[in-house]
């Protein structure tokens, strides 16, 4: 396990937040983010029954208040220890309905989940990938997730849409102001229905294997984005099953 170095995660719930902190919980202490306890505490017994470490910490991404409190519960649990990794995970304003059913709240919460959220954990964890660019194995990295609405906005998809749109701007902004301080910020289009229990019902490609994303293979993509060297940084990665049209 690298010394003083911790990765966190925030949406650290089922499906790609627990495999990620699973696959990088191999090589850092991970923190794990999500506003409910009960949504990361599976994920914190799995990875410390394993030999690992793990924090849960309760945190809401778009209350600037409550990130505060998080990250300095982090700096008590792991003292001298610096962020090699940050995962925004969070899902936001997931919701299918005709336009003119909508109501303005509806996009302000994909708007506060999807952008706002992102802007307060890119605030309190950019100083410190840019603190630990002397120290990390490899390039202090912060991972974004996005999805198929992140570059097409389909019909009754338009809060989820907006909300998506706006993180990969800002994804792409933080690219372009923090690769050249040797933070590598990575936007990855996750396009597709992710195979965990809520989608077991789903049926979608009749009676052919693997059309769901597998989140274990998601988290070696991101793990992948992390250890690439700074002289070939990936800004933006789309990931689909083989049968996925696009």
């Amino acid at each position: 396990m690298a010394s003083k170095l911790f990765a966190v995660i925030a949406g650290a719930g089922t499906g790609t937040g627990r495999a990620v902190a699973l696959r990088f919980s191999k090589t850092y202490p991970v923190v794990l983010m999500a506003r409910r306890p009960e949504s990361y505490q599976d994920t914190l017994s799995e990875i410390t029954q394993a030999g690992g470490k793990a924090v849960g910490v309760s945190a809401d991404v778009t209350d600037t208040k409550s990130m505060e409190s998080a990250f300095h519960t982090i700096k008590t649990e792991l003292p001298d220890f610096k962020l090699a990794a940050a995962v925004y995970n969070v899902s936001s304003g997931y919701m299918i309905k005709p336009f003119l059913e909508l109501k303005p709240e509806d996009l302000d919460d994909s708007l506060s989940g999807s952008a706002r959220g992102l802007f307060n954990f890119a605030q309190k964890t950019m100083p410190l990938l840019l603190d630990a660019v002397p120290q990390s194995d490899y390039s202090p990295t912060l991972l974004v997730t996005g999805a198929t609405s992140s570059i097409r906005g389909s019909a009754k998809f338009g809060t989820l849409a907006a909300g998506m749109f706006a993180r990969r701007a800002l994804a792409q902004s933080l690219a372009r102001e923090f690769h050249p301080q040797g933070v590598h910020i990575a936007h990855a289009i996750i396009d597709g229905i992710i195979d965990v229990p809520r989608t077991s019902g789903y049926t979608g490609k009749g009676d052919v294997e693997d059309w769901k994303l597998k989140p274990e293979a998601i988290a070696e993509s991101y793990w992948h984005l992390h250890t690439q060297p700074r002289t070939a940084f990936t800004q933006e990665l789309d990931m689909r099953p083989y049968v996925e049209k696009f």
